[in-house]
């Protein structure tokens, strides 16, 4: 006799609900984009106004309606909208989908994190996978990879390394092919397993031959991996048409003019100081004129709308604040672990990770990544992401810390003054380290060489 059987599953799923993602958006947008974010919602929302003379939030916080103007009818068929905007419109959705459209609206072209992240709504992910996949979003570069190897982002961002992996495979799963890559090697080959091409000879040379194939020595790839020079030149041909770049076609304005979102200035007793710099952003404030209007219109529907309408901008407007406010304490923390970088340079940058700047302000490390996604500081020494500041690194003999920004820079030093007909080794470049009291493997040596763009001694090598 067959027994029929019942079985429960049970499944966590984490979706943003509207007011979350809007925070998101407002958190992670750059100057720019949080100006063209904030235009349109002031496009939507009649009551919200750019006034030099805005109400500060907590004078927003006791303006509420009268309880007795609460109205839980939902229906709105806009004719308080044609009333509020002396004009007619021809549809009639409702209060809600109003609200998601100020909510999920994107404005201008789509960024990259922005479309990421609309996938990784749709992925049935695990919390704390999901949570590692939005910490890595602030860490991809234009072209859409990461400028760092994945232990040093596990250690940086105090996630762990099995975490960090899942995340970055289920972000290499997305759209577009070939992003979350630690390199234009890598990238390559996803996209060609992406098109079904992991068994083909463009895979092959990509994975072992990528430098030969950049000098077009087509008959040593063929040798090596016994094909025809023809083969070879019509895989070089297809491995041409792959994006070398995949996340700058996300580009959000094409424009490469950067507006630094805080500045480090010293104030008037000569210390360091962080200042918002607030330029480009309008100051929100809610119009007077509607919140009379909620307290005296006879008309039930048009007090629904605008009550709707007060909130939601009230919404944005803590949201807004709340960016503000995380930046400069973000800020603020930066200036109090790198006063040398800041009285010295680059080389004097210190180790400092997420997970200590949240653990000062009280957030979660994972805020502070999306805080910093995007964002510039003006510095005494040029304009610099913010990302820089985060960094792991090493003691040197003395006792003295050192970040990787910093050894890199040491590196890039030492090259600049090689002798060009004898250029250093990796081996060289190492032992110059250490009598800087930098002590590195020089297998980091080469990776870190490699991520300046420096090419290996032979071919840095000067014949004239």
């Amino acid at each position: 006799m067959a027994h029929a059987s019942l079985q429960h599953s049970l499944s966590q799923q984490q979706t943003l609900a509207p007011q979350m993602r809007q925070s998101l958006e407002i958190l992670q947008a750059n100057t720019l984009e949080l100006q063209q974010l904030l235009q349109q919602a002031m496009e939507i929302n009649p009551v919200l106004e750019d006034d030099t003379e805005s109400l500060s939030i907590e004078d927003l916080e006791h303006d509420t309606p009268d309880p007795d103007e609460m109205i839980d009818d939902p229906d709105d068929d806009l004719r308080d909208l044609a009333i509020l905007e002396s004009r007619s419109l021809s549809s009639s959705p409702d209060d809600e989908e109003r609200r998601e459209h100020l909510y999920n609206s994107i404005v201008g072209p789509e960024t990259l994190q922005q479309h990421l992240l609309h996938q990784l709504d749709l992925a049935l992910a695990e919390p704390d996978i999901r949570e590692a996949v939005l910490a890595l979003l602030g860490n991809l570069d234009d072209r859409g990879f990461f400028d760092e190897p994945l232990d040093e982002l596990s250690a940086r961002l105090a996630i762990p390394y099995n975490i960090i992996e899942r995340a970055k495979l289920l972000l290499q799963s997305f759209d577009p092919a070939g992003i979350a890559a630690t390199g234009l090697r890598e990238s390559l080959l996803l996209q060609l397993e992406r098109s079904g091409r992991a068994d083909s000879l463009e895979h092959r040379i990509v994975d072992t031959q990528l430098v030969e194939l950049a000098r077009k020595h087509f008959p040593h790839i063929a040798r090596t991996l016994k094909c025809t020079v023809e083969q070879v030149a019509e895989a070089a041909e297809h491995i041409a048409n792959l994006d070398p770049s995949p996340g700058t076609s996300f580009d959000p304005s094409g424009n490469p003019y950067i507006v630094p979102d805080v500045a480090i200035e010293r104030d008037e007793s000569g210390e360091w100081t962080a200042v918002l710099t607030n330029e480009y952003l309008p100051r929100l404030r809610l119009n007077d004129h509607y919140k009379d209007m909620l307290s005296t219109s006879p008309d039930r529907k048009l007090r629904t709308y605008l009550r709707n309408q007060l909130r939601d901008g009230r919404t944005l407007m803590k949201a807004l604040d709340q960016r503000q406010g995380t930046i400069l304490a973000i800020t603020e923390e930066i200036v109090r672990h790198q006063t040398a970088f800041l009285e010295l340079g680059a080389r004097h940058l210190k180790p400092l990770t997420m997970n200590e700047i949240a653990d000062t302000i009280g957030v979660h490390p994972t805020t502070v990544s999306r805080a910093v996604a995007g964002k510039y500081v003006r510095t005494p020494h040029g304009v610099a992401e913010m990302r820089r500041f985060f960094t792991t690194g090493y003691t040197t003999s003395e006792g003295a810390e050192v970040s990787n920004s910093g050894v890199r820079e040491a590196i890039q030093e030492i090259v600049a003054k090689e002798d060009a007909h004898k250029p250093l080794s990796d081996a060289a470049i190492e032992k110059a380290l250490t009598t800087q009291g930098i002590k590195v493997a020089r297998r980091t040596v080469a990776k870190y060489r490699e991520q300046l763009g420096i090419l290996p001694s032979h071919l840095r090598k000067s014949y004239q």
